[in-house]
């Protein structure tokens, strides 16, 4: 594949926007547990972030239920942070606030990762990457692990006294879908993304520019799943570009492929074979 039939190497994911039923207890979350700024709050529409950046929407849809969790949406977002220190305090507040949500941690050779259930239910990832030259690659393919990480040990070495860098971001955004090929077919030859890691048929990491991944989409509960029926949860990720030829160009390849996209100013949207909607801006300057 040509380097114009894949997505641009400054590529970055934008926010996600979540479906919720109950606006101020998942402001509450990701402000005070996650540590995420209350950017704006106008009506039924809230958005968090850092300074400018946005990083989770949350937007409330009145008598919408909750999906079955062996449907197709999110797995989770993943909110990578500058350094051992920001990911601790992040993870000791979201634990302390909000105990028993904690899923799981570990240790992936690329990153730490700990992992939390919103009051929702959606899936939450706090990450560190360590520097790409410590990161592995094995004809083409990232490696990564799921290596035990013990939290309590992890804070005990990290957690200072004092502020430390706040800065944070989406890192990247993991799926739940239906078929591993089908989302191969979908985001590395129609959108444009590069395959870093088959795990297992089992699960699908793809990147832009060399990272370990962007995205990933898994079939750990959801094999086999169709499209999504209109449910809380998953309401939109965005992908950034850094202008607008690249949109361009990202438009013309998608529909190339048969897709149907609506075309806005300065943005895409598309939906994968699920009824994931993707929406494809140009990257911010913060």
């Amino acid at each position: 594949m040509s380097s114009n039939q894949l997505l641009p190497d400054a590529t970055v994911m934008g926010a996600v926007t979540l479906w919720v039923a109950d606006l101020e207890t998942m402001i509450t979350y990701y402000r005070d547990g996650v540590g995420l700024e209350l950017i704006s709050h106008f009506g039924d529409r809230a958005v968090l972030g850092f300074k400018e950046l946005a990083i989770v929407i949350l937007e409330y849809r009145a008598g919408m239920k909750q999906a079955s969790p062996r449907e197709a949406g999110l797995f989770h977002t993943a909110i990578l942070f500058p350094s051992e220190a920001a990911l601790a305090k992040a993870v000791y507040s979201v634990a302390t606030r909000y105990p028993g949500t904690f899923t799981g941690s570990a240790d992936h050779l690329v990153s730490k990762a700990f992992y939390f259930d919103d009051p929702e239910g959606n899936g939450v990832e706090l990450y560190w990457d360590r520097d790409r030259s410590q990161w592995s690659w094995v004809h083409g393919s990232i490696e990564m692990d799921t290596i035990m990480l013990d939290p309590n040990q992890f804070l005990k070495e990290n957690l200072v006294e004092g502020e430390v860098d706040q800065a944070k971001r989406v890192g990247h955004v993991h799926l739940c879908v239906g078929s591993v090929p089908a989302a191969e077919e979908f985001y590395v030859k129609m959108l444009g993304f590069s395959k870093t890691l088959d795990w297992s048929g089992q699960a699908l990491f793809v990147s832009a520019g060399g990272y370990h991944h962007h995205m990933a989409m898994n079939t750990w509960r959801s094999k086999g799943a169709g499209r999504r029926k209109l449910a809380l949860g998953l309401g939109n990720v965005a992908i950034q570009v850094e202008d607008s030829d690249q949109l361009a160009a990202t438009k013309d390849r998608l529909e190339f492929y048969g897709q149907e996209t609506i075309a806005e100013v300065e943005e895409l949207r598309v939906t994968d074979p699920w009824g994931n909607l993707i929406t494809l801006g140009l990257r911010s300057s913060t």
